[in-house]
Formats: C-alpha cells, sequence, structure tokens
C-alpha cells in the first residue's frame, strides 16, 4: 500500500490575516490528492507523524504551527491562556488560516484534488474554510462535531472525563442534558449544521462510539439528515474508540480515510 520512496519535505511559510504561519509540505513521488491538516483545539505545532504517513501513501499534505504556536505568529486562544478557543471570532479565524494554507498547496500542483483533514475542534472549522474556498473539494474528519459549540460543552461538562461515562449513563441521559443544561458560558454558539448545508463536496467522518468529548450518535443522526437531502456525507463508527479515532491503537480509522481520499480523488479527476 504504501509506496518505497519516502516524500521531499519542504518547510513553507505563508501569510494569513496578517501573520505568518509556519509549516512543512510532504510531496511523495506520484500524489493521488493534496490535503491540509486542521489542528485539534490545543496548542498543536505541525502534525508530522500522520503528515508523512499520508504523504507516504501518495498524498501531499501541508500541515502548519497553529497561529501562536511554534514557529507560526498571531496569537493563540485556548483555555491555556484563559481566552475562548471556541468562539465564532476564533473559529473564523483558524478557518481563514486553513484557505490560506489551502491556497498555497493548490500553487505547487495545480492538477490535484485537494481537501482538508482535520480533529475534533476542526469540525466547526473545517466547513468555514470549505466555503470560504471553492479549491477545497473533500474533507476528512476524524471525532468532528456537527452540533453546536455550546450543545458540545454541555455535553463535555455532562461526562466531566469519566472514560466509564457510557457503562453509567444511556443515550437517552446525554440528549436530555444537551437539550436542557444551562450553559455555563455565554457567548454566540457556532452551528458547523449552517455551513454544511451550502456544501456539496464529499464529506467523511469518523467517531469512536466511547467518544465523550462529542455527542457521536447525535452527529450520526445530523449526519443522516443531510444524507436524505442528497448531501455526499458519509461516516463510520468505531465501537471500542473514543475520541482519539486518528492516534488510536488501531489504523483502521486512518486507513479508511486514506482509501477514502484516493477513491474521490480518482472520481474528481475523472469528472474533470
Amino acid at each position: 500500500m504504501a509506496q518505497s520512496l519516502d516524500p521531499i519535505a519542504q518547510d513553507v511559510s505563508f501569510k494569513s490575516e496578517g501573520v505568518s504561519l509556519v509549516g512543512t509540505i510532504y510531496k511523495p513521488k506520484q500524489p493521488h490528492a493534496a490535503v491540509v491538516i486542521v489542528h485539534g483545539s490545543g496548542q498543536e505545532p505541525r502534525m508530522t507523524k500522520l503528515a508523512k504517513l499520508l504523504a507516504k501513501n501518495g498524498i501531499s499534505v501541508l500541515t502548519y504551527d497553529k497561529r501562536g504556536v511554534g514557529e507560526s505568529g498571531g496569537v493563540y486562544a485556548g483555555p491555556e491562556v484563559g481566552t475562548n478557543n471556541i468562539s465564532t471570532t476564533n473559529l473564523d479565524l483558524l478557518a481563514k488560516d486553513a484557505s490560506a494554507a489551502v491556497n498555497l498547496l493548490h500553487q505547487q500542483n495545480k492538477a490535484l484534488p485537494i481537501g482538508l483533514v482535520g480533529f475534533s475542534q476542526a469540525g466547526w472549522i473545517i466547513p468555514k474554510a470549505a466555503n470560504k474556498n471553492p479549491l477545497v473539494e473533500f474533507m476528512v474528519l476524524f471525532s468532528c462535531p456537527t452540533v453546536t459549540t455550546l450543545e458540545q460543552l454541555r455535553f463535555q461538562f455532562y461526562t466531566n472525563g469519566n472514560t466509564d461515562f457510557w457503562e453509567n449513563h444511556t443515550e437517552a441521559d446525554a440528549r436530555e442534558h444537551i437539550k436542557n443544561d444551562p450553559d455555563r458560558y455565554q457567548f454566540t454558539s457556532t452551528d458547523p449544521k449552517i455551513d454544511l448545508s451550502t456544501l456539496s463536496i464529499p464529506g467523511l467522518w469518523l467517531f469512536g462510539e466511547k467518544d465523550i468529548q462529542i455527542p457521536t450518535k447525535m452527529c450520526i443522526e445530523h449526519l443522516n439528515e443531510f444524507k436524505v437531502q442528497g448531501k455526499p456525507f458519509e461516516y463510520a463508527l468505531f465501537p471500542t474508540l473514543g475520541h482519539n479515532t486518528a492516534f488510536a491503537n488501531t489504523t483502521a480509522p486512518v486507513d479508511i480515510a486514506l482509501h477514502w481520499i484516493k477513491q474521490k480523488a480518482l472520481n474528481l479527476k475523472e469528472g474533470k
């Protein structure tokens, strides 16, 4: 499956909203597609290990240090520094960063179908970025919410980091709590379904059934509603996995994503 030749690594920098972001492009010898990696919520530097894995499997990858992290300029927003990293302002800013990264990667090889691959918080960022940038032709979302930012917080406060949560609670308990729990914070909520409703590009979501960060079953329901409307959205559910679907002790989620990206890239190339 993997190509024998190691991909070429090229360090790059690009401008977004007045700051310089720094990353690395990994180029395989014969790429099938190109992707930009979109971070989760933490103070994330470029995701080298995953980028190399994707590149060894024929996908050109740009991964960059998140704004305010590593070599990238700007200010990081997040709970570690006492700021709200899921405010609409910050999510919009991170979506603009991802869109700028897409523009840079596209310049490297304009013939390649280009997509976004992301994790967790990226579920709110990727649909925004894809709506901003018509170059984005597909998206892969590991453990990404389709619920609103406030609904996700209600669920996360309810599970409270308890890894045995699903052994002691039902789906009905969780939904009741998400619906009725008073919000601990007051800020404008972001609903990814608004952006998803206007997108017609293929999307793949990969969920862990034991996730205690996002309410997986609710997200799947939303995707099923989109599928009924004819949206090219697909998902896979892994019964034994939690939130960490991309970096779990099984390669199954990443293997499925790789196969899916190559298939979609082929379809896109034939469509052109």
